[in-house]
């Protein structure tokens, strides 16, 4: 379990926990985080002496691409956090990982959010496939496969997804961005990293409990808004 914390009151340990695990991501991810990312986390401002304010991020993040954060104290269910993104609202989980889970944490939490979400979201071409991905989430009936799939997609992309870019695969999805675990994993040569299709993305299975089986890399950063019409063809035929 993961302590609760609120950002604004973070004790001296949350803030070393902070420190740390922002040190080593942004060492990692020299040369290997997507564009978008590196430029969305310079804009935030985010140091690695302080835990973010959430409000604070909040109001950048609407000002730049429509998106409100609402800080919860624990994950949600898929069905309640598609909810949010069809509202373009995200939600920070409010805990911090112990120490013992800095190189990979089965659940989302702080650091996992605001360094590994937030940044992405002041693109606006991500920001726009999130509120989509919401939207065509609730537009299925509930216990639908259309439903598993548009969680698919997510996990592979916001979570897991990585991206072509000047002939090397960058890295974008928060999972990613925010483990060390997953990263080394990920960028192992014996990892499977697929050129992404959507039918592929969609039956291929979802685990948070471990790292990846496989990745699926984006031929161009278009492609992710260019799915989301795709798949809508696919559902409406179904």
């Amino acid at each position: 379990m993961f302590a609760k914390l609120n950002p604004a009151t973070a004790t001296g340990q949350d803030q070393l926990i902070w420190k740390i695990l922002f040190d080593r991501q942004t060492a990692l991810l020299h040369r290997r985080a997507a564009p978008a990312f590196t430029r969305g986390l310079a804009r935030l401002g985010m140091r690695r002496e302080v835990i973010p304010d959430i409000g604070e991020l909040s109001a950048t993040v609407f000002q730049e691409t429509g998106w409100k954060l609402a800080p919860v104290g624990r994950p949600f269910e898929p069905a309640a956090f598609f909810e949010l993104l069809a509202e373009r609202r995200f939600p920070i989980v409010t805990r911090i990982r112990p120490m013992h889970a800095f190189d990979f944490s089965p659940q989302p939490d702080l650091f996992h959010d605001l360094f590994g979400h937030v940044p992405m979201l002041l693109d606006e071409g991500l920001a726009d496939f999130l509120h989509m991905l919401g939207q065509a989430y609730r537009a299925q009936p509930v216990g639908s496969s259309a439903r598993e799939q548009l969680w698919a997609l997510y996990f592979f992309t916001a979570e897991f997804g990585l991206v072509q870019h000047e002939g090397q695969p960058r890295l974008y999805g928060a999972g990613l961005l925010s483990s060390a675990g997953e990263i080394h994993h990920c960028v192992n040569e014996n990892t499977p990293r697929l050129v992404f299709d959507l039918a592929t993305v969609l039956k291929t299975p979802v685990t948070g409990a471990r790292y990846q089986d496989q990745y699926f890399v984006l031929p161009a950063w278009e492609q992710l808004t260019d799915c989301v019409a795709e798949l809508a063809g696919l559902l409406a035929m179904a």
